[in-house]
């Protein structure tokens, strides 16, 4: 799902906006987040190491504000009926996850993070820790390294081994050839 988000991404930009403020745009959105601006980066063109910044900045942006706010969000759209259910479905995905993450505490949050699957990653890790009341100063760090572990294991994925040693990265095509591979 990443690789067809971040293909409509790269298509909607196109060259009318850098490579870089697209990674930065995609990697700000919950669901794409670090793993989708990266798969763009590669897609644009854009070097590893200035992607990887560009793509965990933007990534870890909405961090802080989301642990701060969004228990009253969710009190102020709950108002809405539309919203109702969503919200519900969030909190009902917190609770069941709830026991894996409290039972290994930071550890259970920073694994959440850092695995680079759909439904995990900052932006849930970050509901989670509002949700479950962790305090934002041990949240953030675990979050942030978190993000850090997901970005290494995108980016390994997305340019290959090479290129985080400084060699040359895996054609575009070889990259997608083998997620579709790996797919089927």
């Amino acid at each position: 799902m990443a690789e067809t988000l971040a293909n409509f991404f790269v298509d909607l930009f196109g060259n009318k906006i850098p490579g870089e403020l697209t990674i930065f745009i995609i990697s700000l959105l919950p669901i794409l987040e670090l793993r989708g601006g990266l798969i763009a980066a590669v897609l644009l063109g854009v070097p590893l190491w200035k992607a990887f910044i560009i793509c965990y900045i933007a990534n870890m942006l909405p961090v802080p504000f989301i642990i701060l706010f969004i228990k009253k969000i969710f009190e102020f759209l709950r108002r809405f009926k539309v919203f109702g259910k969503f919200i519900d479905k969030l909190e009902a995905k917190t609770e069941k996850n709830k026991d894996k993450i409290m039972r290994y505490k930071q550890w259970g949050l920073l694994i959440f993070v850092a695995i680079p699957l759909p439904g995990t990653g900052a932006w849930t890790g970050a509901l989670f820790a509002a949700l479950l009341d962790i305090d934002i100063k041990k949240a953030i760090p675990i979050i942030a390294l978190g993000v850090l572990i997901a970005g290494v294991i995108v980016s390994v994925l997305s340019y290959g081994t090479a290129a985080l040693i400084g060699g040359e990265p895996v054609s575009t095509e070889a990259m997608i050839s083998l997620i579709s591979q790996i797919r089927a």
